[in-house]
């Protein structure tokens, strides 16, 4: 009886003849047929291999399919994804390796940034902010040499997150992590992307995790004095302007002064002119011995809390710059107790936060610091900003800062 159209191949023979028996030599055809795979025969001889219908190349020569179903085995079997095919249907790995035309894009622009990036800085009483130039942008601290899967485990145990935590928080599995992690599955954009919101990833080191993965950076790096930005820096402007005359600034990711208030300035008068060059460094001018330092009263309290407010960031971001400018800063002197703990006509501090007690033309004038930063930004630049205010903590220097400003 002869068989059903459907079991005949293309020719229109029959496998394995009447009996149904299927010779050796046609078994890899006959599994081709009930799986939709299609043969391939590398050139100069070799054990076949096989691929889907449709997606070119060889891949290479192994043991014989019909063996155990070992992993050597399994991974032949499994499809190549059209996304890595190259123009010429190239598979990676081959003899004509591919790279997707984003990443190769991505790199090349990466290496090719301007090595200069537009800053707002200070320029003095009465006038607006102003971009001016101020050294190499920076960049991030993650390599993309070294693949997603390292970057993204690295990011993890900082976080002291396990990978069945990470994969529960992204709607994974704790086997797809682990595969990532050591280069055995390359993650989709989407992937990454999560990974990194739930691993709080800064947005930099976001745009380094795609490059590494082989995708073009997700979030743009917008100069301040682009056009687009007018709105955000008219926004900063009168942010600032309207809290005088208490002191506001704005400060980039590594504390650098981008803007600054005549409340600011104030505080400012008595500093030698050399610390006062741009890049103005937040944490440089207030701990330096010829800065504000010898006239903060509670300088030790307040270093140690600067210091830790740094160190809390570089664990974040893992800058490198930041650190450099951390372990600068730590090593400025520092008397052996603060100055107020012997003022006995300090009064008591607020309990509610930590404030600055600073002089200023034989006052004490006594501040709290507040941080603001942009929520879900979707620019590195934006992602780095930060507008600290400083609200005054007792009413003699509300006051007295009032005075100044009538």
């Amino acid at each position: 009886m002869e068989r059903p159209a459907a079991a005949r191949y293309r020719d229109g023979r029959v496998p394995g003849g009447p009996t149904g028996e299927v010779p050796a030599e046609e078994q890899p055809q006959r599994d081709g047929l009930r799986r939709g795979w299609r043969t391939v025969r590398p050139e100069g001889g070799g054990t076949v291999g096989r691929s889907p219908d449709g997606v070119g190349g060889v891949l290479g020569r192994t043991a014989d399919l019909n063996r155990g179903p070992g992993p050597r085995a399994r991974t032949l079997r499994r499809p190549v994804s059209r996304r890595l095919r190259g123009p010429a249907g190239a598979v990676p790995g081959g003899s004509a390796s591919y790279v997707p035309r984003t990443y190769a894009a991505a790199r090349s622009s990466a290496r090719s940034v301007s090595a200069e990036r537009p800053r707002i800085h200070v320029l003095g009483y009465g006038r607006r902010m102003s971009i001016l130039s101020s050294g190499p942008a920076a960049v991030p601290s993650a390599a993309a040499d070294k693949g997603v899967g390292p970057l993204l485990r690295g990011w993890r145990e900082q976080r002291r997150v396990s990978q069945l935590e990470l994969a529960l928080r992204a709607d994974s599995s704790a086997r797809h992590i682990s595969f990532i992690e050591t280069g055995r599955s390359r993650p989709s954009e989407e992937m990454v992307l999560r990974l990194a919101e739930h691993l709080d990833v800064p947005v930099r080191e976001r745009n380094a995790l795609l490059l590494a993965a082989g995708y073009a950076p997700h979030y743009a790096e917008t100069p301040l004095d682009d056009p687009s930005m007018d709105a955000l820096r008219d926004g900063m402007e009168r942010l600032i302007q309207g809290y005088e005359p208490y002191p506001a600034l704005v400060v980039d990711a590594t504390y650098d002064v981008l803007a600054a208030n005549r409340g600011v300035f104030m505080l400012l008068d008595g500093v030698p002119e050399r610390l006062l060059e741009p890049p103005l460094n937040a944490m440089r001018l207030t701990l330096h011995p010829e800065g504000l330092a010898p006239r903060i009263l509670n300088l030790r309290t307040w270093r140690d809390h600067l210091l830790a407010q740094m160190d809390r960031q570089i664990a974040l971001r893992r800058s490198r710059p930041l650190r450099a400018l951390y372990e600068e800063v730590a090593a400025y002197p520092v008397p052996d107790r603060d100055r107020e703990a012997d003022d006995e006509a300090s009064g008591p501090a607020p309990h509610f936060a930590l404030p600055m007690r600073i002089e200023h033309e034989g006052r004490v004038l006594s501040f709290i610091s507040s941080i603001s930063t942009f929520n879900t930004p979707m620019d590195v630049t934006v992602s780095e900003l930060a507008i600290e205010t400083f609200l005054p903590a007792d009413p003699a220097t509300v006051k007295y800062l009032h005075s100044l400003h009538s």
